[in-house]
């Protein structure tokens, strides 16, 4: 059976645990590959609402596994905390939630660093969630670091003794108190260990037994391409590889077992804490498409940036990814709006530039190069298919189609899992095996 890759195509925050939610039951098992619980999805269907930061929204499918990857840097305490609130919820997840024994451990110390550097930047802050996440990943490639199988070593203590031999310097040297002795975190991570048992596996065996079973699985991304350690806005990005290249190493599968991806991508643009952001609006219309999309961070509440679609950051994204096809979301929350800007490239020291350049200093520079269509002025919210959407809708989609070089084949016109049009006969028909689901009442 096939397998696919989901990948957000902009700064995260695209919508990609609806798209998971929506298209996971044509698989056997979701498999997400790197972040950790800085990431976040929300996922509404009929009265219910789940906010997920590790683990994948295909735990909502009774018969869907889920794997984290050993990509991920996975904090023990935030994983049960979460895993604990969905069986609270009725969810089951027996015998179907695993977590890689090689994914890397993230401890309060590192979140401890992650919060004293980021006061330490002062105005130029880079804006992490503060959860850790990037000293986790330094831990791990410095190889200094723990793995969650290593929470059950003998030696567990003297492990630790090492981790806090670098990180008790660094937060002595930016003024924060000094980390828990290691006894202490020992014991913790002890707890810790003993309750993930249950979930721990061996991810790459695992995986290959699956697909030597011919079963398909569909690998989930977190954050967005921008964001991408080698080819996001750097400094201003997470710590891992957010493309849709990072799947293969970050969930232990050979890269000639994936078939392709799809990208998500919002229908205007949001981003989260510092770093260029072209096409971001300050005014009346970004605080309209803040509110109207409700764009506050499903990790840390932080309102996010908004602005106009960019096309020169969309196909940088389509570069990098490959995506087959793309998922357009909030394509409802533009409904009201008389006229809709796209940028189409960036003014940069006089030249017109459209390609998505590295230099921070010329994305800061950059001003954008618009085109102008006409808003729709008509609801889309709920439309479950492409002739129930206004014509100029219609035509805001095949716009971006010829920018960005790829089919859109799923709209989504609200946050519900039944808000969403879903186009069969493409690229995710037969990435799918020929199970796209239909959508509530029909499809298009």
């Amino acid at each position: 059976m096939p397998t696919l890759v989901i990948v957000g195509m902009q700064w995260g925050d695209e919508g990609k645990g609806k798209i998971v939610d929506l298209i996971c039951p044509a698989f056997d098992a979701v498999v997400r590959y790197q972040g950790g619980h800085n990431a976040g999805h929300t996922v509404k269907f009929g009265d219910r609402h789940f906010s997920l930061h590790l683990i994948p929204s295909g735990i909502l499918h009774p018969e869907t596994a889920c794997v984290l990857g050993n990509g991920m840097v996975i904090a023990p305490d935030a994983f049960l905390a979460e895993r604990d609130r969905l069986r609270a919820a009725g969810i089951d997840d027996a015998g179907r939630l695993f977590v890689s024994n090689r994914a890397a451990a993230l401890l309060p110390w590192h979140a401890e660093l992650d919060r004293a550097r980021e006061a330490a930047r002062g105005d130029g802050a880079i804006g992490t969630t503060a959860r850790g996440i990037g000293p986790a990943y330094e831990s791990k490639a410095g190889r200094y670091g723990l793995r969650l199988v290593d929470l059950l070593a003998s030696d567990l203590e003297q492990r630790l003794e090492a981790l806090r031999a670098v990180i008790a310097p660094q937060l002595a040297a930016l003024g924060a108190g000094p980390p828990a002795p290691a006894a202490a975190e020992a014991g913790r991570c002890r707890a810790w260990g003993e309750a993930l048992v249950e979930h721990l596996a061996d991810g790459e065996q695992l995986l290959g037994r699956w697909l030597a079973e011919g079963k398909s699985l569909l690998f989930e991304g977190a954050q967005g391409t921008l964001l991408d350690l080698d080819h996001g806005t750097y400094p201003f990005v997470t710590s891992s590889s957010a493309t849709a290249g990072g799947a293969a190493p970050g969930a232990g599968v050979a890269p000639t077992a994936i078939d392709g991806a799809a990208g998500v991508l919002k229908a205007y643009v949001t981003r989260v804490g510092g770093g260029p952001f072209t096409t971001e609006l300050t005014g009346e219309v970004g605080e309209y498409l803040r509110r109207r999309g409700n764009e506050y961070g499903t990790t840390t509440g932080r309102p996010r940036r908004c602005g106009w679609m960019d096309t020169v950051a969309g196909r940088y994204g389509q570069l990098l990814n490959g995506v087959d096809a793309i998922a357009l979301t909030k394509l409802d929350v533009l409904d009201e709006l008389d006229e809709i800007e796209v940028c189409t490239a960036y003014r940069i020291g006089g030249r017109t530039v459209h390609d998505f350049p590295a230099d921070l200093a010329a994305l800061e520079e950059a001003e954008p190069v618009y085109e102008s269509l006409p808003g729709w002025r008509a609801s889309t919210a709920g439309a479950l298919s492409w002739d129930d959407l206004p014509a100029a809708a219609r035509d805001y989609v095949a716009f971006l189609q010829d920018q960005l070089g790829a089919p859109v084949e799923i709209v989504s016109t609200g946050p519900r899992r039944e808000e969403t049009i879903v186009r069969p006969g493409g690229a995710l028909e037969r990435l799918t095996g020929g199970r796209l689901p239909a959508v509530a009442a029909g499809r298009d």
